[in-house]
């Protein structure tokens, strides 16, 4: 049975990408932003590990969910996990938006030395990157901690191979 480390999960939000949204918090993040509001998600040892299965449980058992929100800690640090989650999550006819403290620059110049890296790239909808950076924090934005951070839809900014930036 394969597990995901997490943090924990909300089985339904409104703050974490439009709609419903059932949200993953990955455990784990080497970022360390100075402000994180999920600092207990940085120890890579910390949190719980959790079916694959028992989260999808969990989503279907909630008919109005209109998508899936992979957050952290940091997603890419257990990306084949999280990009099975993502796959799944579609199959099921739901949104994915992915998290990361990377920019979709580095992500893609370093995907082929990382495990899933691609792979979760390719199963999400849309990316949000970049650290949270404490001096650029705006609460006027929408689903995002600070200005550096992108929107990005990444059907189109893969298939340009520059980032499309997009609104929710």
């Amino acid at each position: 049975m394969e597990t995901i480390r997490i943090a924990g999960v909300i089985k339904e939000s409104i703050v974490d990408g439009p709609g419903i949204r059932f949200v993953v918090f990955t455990q784990g993040c080497p970022h360390r932003c100075p402000g994180c509001h999920n600092q207990q998600t940085h120890d890579a040892a910390g949190g719980t590990p959790m079916a694959l299965e028992r989260i999808l449980r969990a989503i279907d058992q909630n008919p109005l969910l209109d998508g899936l929100t992979l957050s952290g800690g940091e997603p890419f640090e257990q990306a084949e996990q999280a990009a099975k989650l993502a796959r799944a999550a579609k199959q099921r006819g739901l949104h994915v938006i992915c998290y990361t403290g990377y920019t979709f620059e580095y992500l893609r110049a370093h995907a082929d030395g990382r495990n899933g890296w691609n792979e979760l790239l390719a199963a999400c909808d849309i990316l949000v990157d970049g650290r949270f950076e404490q001096k650029q924090k705006d609460l006027t934005l929408r689903f995002r901690g600070s200005r550096n951070q992108r929107v990005i839809d990444l059907a189109q900014s893969l298939a340009r191979g520059s980032v499309v930036e997009t609104e929710f």
